[in-house]
C-alpha cells in the first residue's frame, strides 16, 4: 500500500531535474553589454566584427566576450563604464548604418545557453528601460484613403472609357466633375458598385454648366479606417523592434489612436528613439520607361508625370508619380527559392484592394517593369526615399506574386523584411517619453522578492512545526514549486512584473492550502480508527476533488483575467496559472512519492508524525 510503480518516482525526478536546469540560469545575473545591428535589420556583414575590435583596440577597451546571435552582435564588458566608452567609440565608427544600443546581456553559461536556458523576462518597472507614448496621424491617414479614392476612381472610369473633366479631393471629400448628365449617372452607378469604393455618400451638384458629383466618407468608413490604421501601426512596430533584435518589447493600444512602446533594459534613449521613433513605409511605382534616367538626371529635366529615384546602388530610376499599391495594403511576405529555377526569390500577398489595383496595373504592363520604393522618415525631420527592388512584370498577378532577379537568399530576406517591417498606415509621432532608471527596477525587485522570501520561510516554519514530519514533506514540495515555477517562467519567456511577484505569492499560499487540506483528512481518518496506511490513502483520494475544484476554478479566473486584462493583468495572470500547474503537481504528486518513501510499502507504521 502507498506505493508509486517505478515509472512515476522516474517521471518526477526527471521533470525535478529538468526544472532545476532550467531555473539556474536565474542565479548568474546580467553583464554591462553592446547590442550592434543594421538600421534595417539586415544580415551582419562577416567582417563588421572586425571593424569594431579594431575600434576598440584603438580605444584601449577590453571587451568580456564577444558573440552572433541571428542578425546581431553582441558585446560583453567588465563595467559600465567600458560599456559607455565602448558605445561612443563604435557608434562614431559605424555611422547611421547600425543601431549601436546599450544592453543588459544575461551572463547565462554558453552551454546552458546551448540548451536554451535563459533567465525570466523582467518587466519594465523591474529592470529598468524607456517608454514611448505615440500618437497615429490620423489626419494623414485619412488624407491618403482619399488620395487612393482619386486614384481608383480616375482608374475606374478609364476602364469605363468615360472621360472627366477633374477628380480631386475637396476638403473632407471628393469632386468629380464630368461633361454630361449620362457621365455623371454612369459614374454614380460606378461609385456605388465597385466594391473598392464602397463608403462614399454621393450628392449631385452642377458647376459652371459641368455635371458633378461631390463624395464624402461615411463616419463609419473613417472609424473603421482609424482602426485598422491603428492596428496595422501595431503590427508594423512589433515586426520592426523584433526584427532589429530588441529584446522584450511590450506593444500595445492606448485609447483610439495611441500606442504604448516599452523598451525593457534598453538604457540609451537617442538609440532607442532610432528604433522606433524612424516609420517607414512602402511604394510600388510604374518604372518610365519612355525615358532616360541618367539624361533626366544629368540635365535637371524630369517628365512632369515622372519622378527621380535612386536605387541603393546609387543608379537613378525614373517611376510614374501615379502610385500602384503602397504598404498598407501589403498583409505578409516571405523569403524562399523559386522551385522552379532554385533562384531566391520574395513573396508578396496583397489585401482585397491592393490585389485589385496591382492587377489591373499588371494587365496593361506586362514586359515592362515595376519598383518598390522604401521611405524612412526619421525623428529628426530627414527623409530617406530609394529603391530597395526593380522587377519585370512577367504574367498579370494580383493578391500574391514573387519577386525574382535577387542576387542571393540573404537579399531576398532583407526584402522580405523591409516589406513586412517597413509598412506604417500613418505617420507616428513620440507625444511622450520616460526613461525608468535601473535604482529603481533594482530596488523594486528587491522589495518584490524580499516579500516572497518573507512570506515562503514564515510559511516553512509554520507547517514545520504543526504538521512535523508531514510538514517538512509540505516544505520540500514548496520550495520544489517555486522552482518549477520559475524555471515554466523561464523557459515560456513570461514577463516577470511586480503584479506577477503577487501571483508568486499568491501560489505559495495556494501550494499550502492543497497540502493542509490533505494532512487535516490524514488526522480525520486517523481519528476514525484507520491504519496510518490506510489514513495516507484515503486522505490522499478524498481530498484530490475538493483540491482540484478549487484550482480549476481559480485557473479559469486566472484565464479570463488573462484574456481581458492588459500589461501588468496579465503578468498576474500567467503567473497565477503557471504556479496553479506547478502546485496541484508538487502538492498532490510530489507530496505523495515523499510520504510514499517514508512511510509507504511494506513498512508497518504504527503512528504517523503528524
Amino acid at each position: 500500500m502507498n506505493q508509486y510503480p517505478a515509472w512515476k518516482y522516474v517521471l518526477i525526478v526527471l521533470i525535478l531535474a529538468v526544472g532545476t536546469l532550467y531555473a539556474v540560469p536565474n542565479m548568474f545575473g546580467k553583464d554591462p553589454a553592446l547590442q550592434v545591428t543594421s538600421a534595417r535589420g539586415f544580415s551582419i556583414p562577416a567582417d563588421l566584427a572586425t571593424v569594431i575590435d579594431d575600434t576598440l583596440v584603438v580605444e584601449g577597451i577590453d571587451y568580456k566576450s564577444r558573440e552572433q546571435i541571428a542578425n546581431k552582435l553582441l558585446y560583453r564588458f567588465h563595467d559600465t563604464v567600458a560599456q559607455a566608452a565602448a558605445s561612443d567609440a563604435v557608434g562614431e565608427a559605424l555611422g547611421d548604418a547600425y543601431v549601436v544600443a546599450l544592453n543588459m546581456a544575461h551572463a547565462t553559461p554558453e552551454w546552458l545557453r546551448a540548451l536554451g536556458g535563459k533567465p525570466m523576462t523582467l518587466g519594465l518597472d523591474l529592470q529598468g528601460g524607456v517608454h514611448f507614448l505615440m500618437q497615429v496621424d490620423m489626419d494623414t491617414a485619412r488624407g491618403q484613403q482619399l488620395d487612393r479614392y482619386v486614384d481608383d476612381i480616375r482608374s475606374a472610369l478609364r476602364d469605363e472609357g468615360i472621360r472627366y473633366i477633374s477628380v480631386r479631393r475637396e476638403g473632407n471629400g471628393l469632386l468629380v466633375m464630368l461633361r454630361s448628365a449620362e457621365d455623371r449617372s454612369r459614374t454614380e452607378e460606378i461609385l456605388r458598385t465597385d466594391q473598392s469604393l464602397q463608403g462614399l455618400q454621393l450628392r449631385d451638384l452642377e458647376q459652371g454648366g459641368n455635371f458633378g458629383i461631390s463624395a464624402s466618407v461615411l463616419e463609419q468608413q473613417l472609424v473603421e479606417l482609424q482602426q485598422t490604421a491603428l492596428k496595422q501601426n501595431i503590427t508594423t512596430l512589433r515586426n520592426r523592434v523584433n526584427e532589429l533584435g530588441v529584446a522584450e518589447p511590450v506593444i500595445q493600444q492606448q485609447g483610439a489612436d495611441r500606442v504604448v512602446v516599452q523598451l525593457p533594459g534598453v538604457q540609451d534613449t537617442v538609440e532607442a528613439k532610432k528604433i522606433i521613433g524612424a516609420t517607414a513605409t512602402l511604394e510600388y511605382r510604374a518604372v518610365d520607361e519612355g525615358h532616360d534616367p541618367i539624361t533626366a538626371m544629368q540635365t535637371g529635366r524630369v517628365p512632369p508625370e515622372s519622378r527621380l529615384y535612386f536605387e541603393r546602388t546609387g543608379q537613378p530610376v525614373l517611376l510614374k508619380k501615379r502610385l500602384i499599391v503602397s504598404g498598407d495594403q501589403l498583409i505578409g511576405s516571405s523569403s524562399g527559392f523559386d522551385q522552379q529555377t532554385g533562384q531566391p526569390m520574395v513573396n508578396v500577398t496583397l489585401d482585397g484592394v491592393g490585389a485589385k489595383r496591382m492587377l489591373d496595373f499588371t494587365r496593361e504592363n506586362v514586359g515592362n517593369r515595376m519598383a518598390v520604393v522604401y521611405i524612412e522618415q526619421k525623428p529628426d525631420a530627414q527623409k530617406t526615399e530609394e529603391v530597395i527592388s526593380v522587377a519585370v512584370v512577367r504574367e498579370p498577378f494580383g493578391k500574391r506574386f514573387q519577386t525574382t532577379g535577387l542576387d542571393s537568399i540573404d537579399e531576398a530576406s532583407q526584402l522580405a523584411l523591409l516589406l513586412r517591417a517597413g509598412a506604417l498606415a500613418a505617420p507616428m509621432e513620440i507625444v511622450e517619453e520616460r526613461t525608468v532608471g535601473p535604482s529603481a527596477g533594482k530596488k523594486n525587485v528587491e522589495q518584490g522578492f524580499k516579500s516572497v522570501i518573507i512570506g515562503f520561510i514564515l510559511v516553512l516554519v509554520f507547517m514545520a512545526a504543526y504538521y512535523r514530519v508531514f510538514g517538512l514533506v509540505a516544505d520540500v514540495a514548496l520550495f520544489t514549486n517555486l522552482v518549477l515555477l520559475v524555471s515554466l517562467l523561464s523557459m515560456l519567456g513570461a514577463t516577470l512584473t511586480l503584479p506577477g511577484i503577487a501571483g508568486i505569492v499568491l501560489t505559495v499560499g495556494m501550494a499550502v492550502d492543497a497540502n493542509v487540506l490533505i494532512f487535516e483528512r490524514i488526522r480525520e481518518e486517523l481519528r476514525n480508527g484507520n491504519t496510518p496506511q490506510a489514513s495516507i490513502r484515503a486522505g490522499y483520494d478524498k481530498a484530490f476533488s475538493t483540491i482540484a475544484d478549487a484550482n480549476i476554478t481559480t485557473l479559469i479566473a486566472a484565464f479570463v483575467l488573462f484574456l481581458f486584462g492588459t500589461g501588468p493583468i496579465k503578468g498576474f495572470a500567467i503567473t497565477l496559472s503557471l504556479g496553479i500547474v506547478t502546485s496541484m503537481f508538487t502538492a498532490i504528486m510530489g507530496t505523495r512519492a515523499l510520504v510514499n518513501i517514508i512511510y509507504g510499502g511494506k513498512k508497518r507504521i504504527a503512528k504517523l508524525a503528524i
